[in-house]
């Protein structure tokens, strides 16, 4: 297990069958990459921070599709072709 900058730690798989209590505890205090032979495979997250970042995930999601929906309500009454329309003109079908 290696701390770097930022409050990083590494952790290799093998190494994480070994030291998973002590894994758990830097969690709370740490970001921790999952490594497989010295490359990133994936992250082990504190529950709270998930949370936190799917909240923010989800209302970036509603924001986008408000703007769609506030767009086409916009150009409500412009001509609108369908996307088998779009290719003919641009020669893609």
């Amino acid at each position: 297990m290696i701390t770097v900058e930022g409050k990083t730690t590494l952790v290799g798989v093998a190494e994480l069958r070994k030291t998973t209590a002590e894994i758990l505890k830097k969690i709370k205090s740490n970001k921790v990459i999952l490594t497989k032979r010295n490359k990133p495979v994936g992250v082990i997250l504190d529950y709270e921070e998930y949370k936190k970042i799917e909240d923010i995930m989800e209302a970036l999601e509603d924001y986008i599709l408000g703007s769609l929906a506030q767009e086409r309500a916009r150009r409500k009454d412009q001509k609108v072709i369908s996307l088998e329309e779009a290719e003919k003109r641009l020669g893609l079908s």
